[in-house]
This record gives C-alpha cells, sequence and structure tokens, in this order.
C-alpha cells in the first residue's frame, strides 16, 4: 500500500498571505513600469497648448503667403558614417531665379524624443544654395523642419519625414 500524505488544511492566514503577495506583485509591476515610462519620454509635446491654438489663424495666412510667391525649395540630408548630418537647401522662386538673402533654419526633429533634436543655421554658399551641419545624427526617422526668414517676417517654412541610413 501506498502511504497518502496528509494534507494542510486551507487556513484564513494562507489566504490573507496569498492575496498580499498578489497584490504586492500587482504593484510592483505598476510601479516599474509608470517609472520606465516617465523616465523614458519627455512629456507633453507643446509647451503652451493655449498659445499653440492662438497662434494658429498667424500659422494659415503664413502658409498662404508662402503659397502665393511660388517658390520651389529642395532640400537633401545625408549622414555621414562619423554621425554628421549634411543639409543642403536649394531655394528658386516661382521664375527659377534663386532666393538670396533669406536667414535658413533647419531642424532635425525626432518623432519620439525631442532631447536628440538638432538645430542648424544654414549658411548661404552659393546664390541660392544653403547649407549646414549637424553632428550626432542618429540613423532613424527624422522630420526635417526648414525655416526661412527675412527681417522678422518668415518667408517659407516646410515639413518633411525623413529616413537617415
Amino acid at each position: 500500500m501506498r502511504a497518502v500524505a496528509a494534507e494542510k488544511p486551507l487556513t484564513g492566514r494562507t489566504v490573507l498571505f496569498s492575496i498580499f503577495a498578489f497584490f504586492g506583485v500587482v504593484i510592483a509591476v505598476n510601479v516599474t513600469m509608470m517609472t520606465l515610462a516617465v523616465e523614458t519620454l519627455p512629456g507633453v509635446d507643446v509647451d503652451n497648448p493655449y498659445g499653440a491654438g492662438l497662434a494658429y489663424n498667424k500659422e494659415i495666412s503664413a502658409a498662404r503667403a508662402q503659397a502665393a510667391r511660388g517658390w520651389h525649395v529642395v532640400a537633401h540630408v545625408e549622414r555621414q558614417a562619423d554621425g554628421k548630418g549634411i543639409i543642403r537647401v536649394e531655394a528658386r522662386d516661382g521664375l527659377g531665379a534663386p532666393v538670396t538673402g533669406i536667414a535658413f533654419y533647419a531642424r532635425l526633429a525626432h518623432p519620439i524624443d525631442r532631447r536628440a533634436d538638432h538645430a542648424v543655421p544654414l549658411s548661404e554658399s552659393e546664390r541660392g544654395i544653403y547649407r549646414g551641419t549637424a553632428e550626432n545624427v542618429r540613423a532613424g526617422q527624422w522630420e526635417l523642419i526648414i525655416e526661412g526668414e527675412r527681417g522678422s517676417e518668415r518667408m517659407f517654412r516646410s515639413r518633411n519625414r525623413m529616413v537617415l541610413p
């Protein structure tokens, strides 16, 4: 004959410790996940949402003025093996003449992490051709934001998504 092991009865104390252990694990996992989420993301997408909403009509009128100019702006970004990002912007007016005398700025914006963004002032190297360099550009998806100003007036703005190898 086989000996039968005596079973322990399920007591209130065992149930209480089991419930505490279960909820302790759930709370520990939640705290860990919240900590990781807060540390890895920068937070808000817009610093001042109210101000951004008020500026919306100004953005629409600036876009209409830009379309009326009929400029053709072509941008090219090349990422080198050492992590440098070479930005080249060629700007021509509606008749094909080079656009000169504009202060162009480029920003390589990371779509997830604003801390990785690069602001790049572009200088006119030839008539209508503007160049700039960004350091330590990671491979992956980026948004290239180009802005051109004459004095205090914004003359051009574009936003393009690209993948850098």
